[in-house]
Order: structure tokens, then sequence, then C-alpha cells
């Protein structure tokens, strides 16, 4: 019997004004996270991955936003939580790895500083004990010489060493559940890899619930047991990352997969794209948010699809497409010209 999730996360959406009128971030996406388990949520730039992230800890609230939906941790409604509720869980329950690690900490104050304040902000300890708490976590994330580098400024890290820090800030209250919002991005392929393997082992030694948020599949492959596909705000295909991988159904996930390079297959053609542009979330096309861009597209793409359940006993893969699975497997078997094809499983 599946344990209870953590996290349920039902129907979110989220909406700002704008200038130019209301800009849909996030349209119905739902989600759970159970213990131990890494959830990946893919898309391309300005599919609204990030503000899901930032709203589940309450960092998209302003005048200027509209929340509706659940996010419910334990007993508790996130959305609904107050600022100094939301404040206790952020860190204690929860926590977050920013995308931008330079731009997250203050170049002002040394790291081990700011890691200690923020134990402070949430125990009773005295800062003796915190400051010798973050040298224990920078130490433990891999930082050499964790007592010395404690005292640096952030500008004296590399940014391996960064990002390192900011996951020894989000560890340092042992949340449950971590989210981490590009955490490779602009790094270089062998310390991308180290900060990998160190998430992968705070997963396993930790039983740490994981949230990726990352446009990159390969990232994905390295560490999600669950895979959510978004676009344009909404969740088109969701699944483990064996059905998502190796049985896509939505046009889009095929151009996901279809970009990549793999190395067990010749290099005989250029790599395969998927045409046009995301669509502006200002102005989102009626129905499929993909059908501008699919090739497969037809009249009832003008409708919203629901998000489907495959009809496979013990199977939660879903996705959001009206063509019928017949004709998917039809497609993806000959094979799409315009770039957007996988190999069948």
């Amino acid at each position: 019997m599946a344990p209870s999730p953590l996290l349920q996360v039902s129907d979110l959406r989220v909406s700002f004004a704008t200038e130019d009128g209301t800009l849909r971030a996030v349209d119905g996406v739902s989600f759970d996270l159970r213990a131990g388990e890494v959830l990946a949520i893919v898309g391309e730039s300005g599919s609204g991955k990030s503000v899901t992230a930032q709203t589940l800890i309450g960092l998209t609230r302003s005048p200027n936003a509209h929340i509706e939906g659940s996010v419910r941790f334990g007993d508790r409604d996130l959305i609904t939580a107050s600022d100094e509720e939301l404040q206790a869980i952020r860190g204690e329950d929860m926590a977050m790895v920013f995308q931008d690690p330079m731009t997250s900490l203050n170049p002002v104050y040394r790291v081990g500083d700011q890691i200690t304040e923020q134990i402070l902000a949430h125990s009773k300890v005295s800062d003796d004990i915190a400051s010798e708490e973050a040298v224990r976590l920078l130490r433990a994330v891999g930082i050499p010489d964790a007592e010395r580098r404690a005292r640096d400024y952030p500008h004296e890290y590399s940014g391996g060493m960064r990002q390192r820090a900011m996951i020894a800030m989000a560890l340092s209250l042992e949340p449950t559940i971590l989210i981490a919002d590009e955490p490779s991005t602009a790094l270089d392929v062998t310390i991308q890899a180290q900060i990998l393997r160190l998430l992968e082992f705070l997963n396993r030694d930790r039983g740490l619930a994981m949230i990726m948020i990352t446009h990159d599949l390969g990232v994905v492959a390295e560490v999600a047991d669950r895979v959510a596909v978004m676009y344009a705000g909404r969740i088109v295909e969701s699944g483990t990352l064996d059905e998502v991988f190796y049985d896509p159904q939505h046009p889009y996930t095929w151009g996901l997969l279809g970009s990549l390079t793999r190395v067990d297959q010749p290099h005989t053609e250029t790599l395969a794209q998927i045409s046009g542009q995301p669509p502006s979330l200002l102005s989102l096309p009626e129905g499929c948010h993909f059908q501008p861009r699919c090739p497969h597209a037809f009249e009832r793409c003008k409708e919203v699809p629901p998000l489907t359940e495959r009809d496979r006993e013990g199977s939660a893969h879903t996705d959001r497409c009206w063509l019928d699975p017949e004709r998917k497997r039809s497609l993806r078997q000959v094979g799409d010209r315009i770039g957007l094809e996988v190999p069948a499983a």
C-alpha cells in the first residue's frame, strides 16, 4: 500500500495582473509528493515550473497575484496559511534551492554567517552552536576546509561551491521536502555531476522528498522517480520516469525527447526541433495550448483536453491530448518527419 503523500497539490492556479492584461502562469496543476520521492517538473522556459514551486512556499504572494486551488502539507493548506505560518514552514519543513546562487546569497555577508542566521531564526541555540552547525553543513556538502571557507564572502566561492552552500543552507533545519530550481544550470558538466550526486545522496541518506525543476532531460534521467511535463502553465503529461521516457504520449513530450542526442543511435540527421515559439501567457491559444505548434492538431484541439489516465492496470500515467492511443502509437511507429518523433518503446 502506497504511503500517504507528504504534499498534495490540487488544481493550483496562479495569475498576475499586469498593465497588458492577466498573465496566467499556472493553470490547474495537480500532483502528489511522497517521502523519499523525487518528482521532476520539466518544460521550456516560461512553462510555469518555477512559479508553481515558489507558490508552494508562498513566494508569489503579492497584491497583483491571484492564487486558487489547494496545497496540502499534512493537515495544513499552504494557500490559506498566514504569512507567520508559512515563515515557520519554510526551512523547517520545506526548503528551496534557487536557480542562481550568486543572487540568492547576500554579497555583503559571509557565507557561514548567512547559514547561521537561518538556524538562529528558527532554533533556540547559542551563536556558537549555530556557527558550528553551519561549518558542519558546509563540510557535509563537500566544501573543502569548511571552517575557513565559512568566513569567506559569496564572490570568493566558485559557482559549484555557491550552489553547495545554498544546499547547505536549505538543509540547515532538516526539512522533509527540498525544492531544487534548476540546481545545475550555468555549471560545467563536471560540477553539475557532483551536484546531482550530492542531491541523490541526500535523497537516499535522509529520505528527503524532492521537487526538481529543470528543462534538462539528462538531469531528469539521472535523479527522478516521477516526471511531470509542463507547457504554458499546464501539466500535459505525468508518469514514472520509465513511462514518460519510454512510452511518451503527448506530442510535446515527443518533441522534448526528440531534441536529445543519443549515444546509442547513429548521428545521420540533425536533431529534431519543435517548430514555433511558446505562446505568450497573456494571450494563450484556445483549447490545447500546444496545438498551434503541433503537426498532429485537428479540429477538436480547440477544446481543452483533460488529463487522461492510460488504460493500464496499476499505472498513473496521464496525458492531456485528444489523439486516441492507437493514433499516437501509429504516429510514433511510422515517425514524423516534421521532428516530433521518438523511438517506439
